[in-house]
């Protein structure tokens, strides 16, 4: 799919660029990987790392919209991956969340529609769905303007589609490297926000497989979301600490208890297939008989159950504090 073509990744230093640009150079033979992020020495480091023929490297912020331009000349794909996270820095520093979250996604858009991408594919996250904090706002606000965009963008102009998922083990800024850090140090106590929280669970190499499927799959417009399992985060911290002993220290601003990636008001709107679910448009696009229930894959879906939610707390599927030792190995 990426032979002979030219990706570009913004926020591309981040975990997820890492593991991308690894899996794009392992599988395929693309004509440029472009690395579109603001800072020069991330860039650096990941040169060092990163060196084939057909690697590229643009220093430039999702808020500025000519760069974008420059970077996405002749591009194929892009993978929009930037944003601002930290959902406790969200909350203090709102304006400069929506600068990048929003104001960025739709330079994006713009960029992507200006230079005539083939397709665009938008990460989100769980905070997404029915949102309670401002980074889950901003996203939610982003996934809204990549769906919208099939509709600018015309009957010939890119498809634009958003995958959604949650945790990512191992991820910069998340909860695993964090305990890791306190545990290093000799703390033996680890900090938990409230007894009952649950999380969703997936690896990098899981979300980027995810990834790259979806753009096989994608007709425009659709939010990708994975089947993957939950945990627990007492369950977290038994596995990584080797007890079950903790101290609350109340959850954050902005933060749930439970994680929601398919609202249950999304219900009526979502396909569930062998290994995902798909939340189709809510708006008419230019071409009206699109079918969401069978993909470019060739794969069938069908629609949910009514009042369907698919909520990390009443998931099906939680990891054993044994799977998550065996997981946490895998990942280092």
């Amino acid at each position: 799919m990426f032979d002979d073509k030219s990706i570009l990744i913004t926020g591309g230093t981040g975990s997820f660029g890492h593991r991308f640009v690894a899996h794009v150079l392992e599988h395929y033979k693309p004509k440029k990987l472009i690395i579109y992020s603001r800072d020069e020495l991330k860039q650096f480091e990941m040169q060092q790392k990163f060196n084939a023929p057909c690697m590229r490297y643009f220093i430039g912020d999702v808020r500025d919209k000519e760069r974008l331009k420059s970077a996405m000349r002749d591009v194929d794909y892009a993978v929009h991956a930037a944003a601002l996270k930290q959902v406790p820095a969200a909350e203090y520093n709102p304006n400069e969340c929506i600068k990048t979250n929003i104001n960025g996604a739709q330079n994006v858009i713009d960029a992507a529609i200006h230079c005539n991408v083939t397709r665009v594919i938008a990460l989100s996250t769980d905070k997404a769905a029915n949102p309670v904090n401002l980074y889950g706002a901003t996203k939610l606000a982003s996934d809204k303007l990549f769906v919208a965009a099939n509709n600018i963008s015309g009957a010939k102009g890119p498809r634009f589609s958003v995958v959604r998922y949650g945790n990512v083990v191992g991820s910069r800024g998340s909860v695993v490297p964090y305990f890791r850090s306190l545990l290093a140090q000799g703390q033996d106590i680890l900090p938990v926000t409230h007894r009952e929280m649950t999380r969703f669970w997936i690896t990098l190499d899981e979300g980027v497989e995810f990834v790259v499927n979806s753009f096989q799959r994608m007709q425009g417009g659709e939010i990708f979301v994975p089947k993957i399992p939950s945990i627990a985060i007492l369950d977290l911290v038994e596995a990584m600490s080797g007890q079950k002993e903790h101290e609350i220290i109340g959850i954050r601003p902005g933060e749930k208890l439970h994680e929601v990636m398919v609202p249950e008001e999304m219900a009526h709107h979502s396909l569930e297939f062998d290994d995902h679910y798909v939340i189709t448009p809510a708006i008419l696009f230019f071409e009206k008989n699109i079918n969401y229930k069978r993909n470019k894959k060739g794969e069938t879906g069908k629609p949910v159950p009514d009042k369907f939610e698919y909520n990390s707390g009443t998931n099906p599927d939680f990891l054993s504090v044994e799977q998550l030792r065996a997981l946490d190995k895998v990942t280092l």
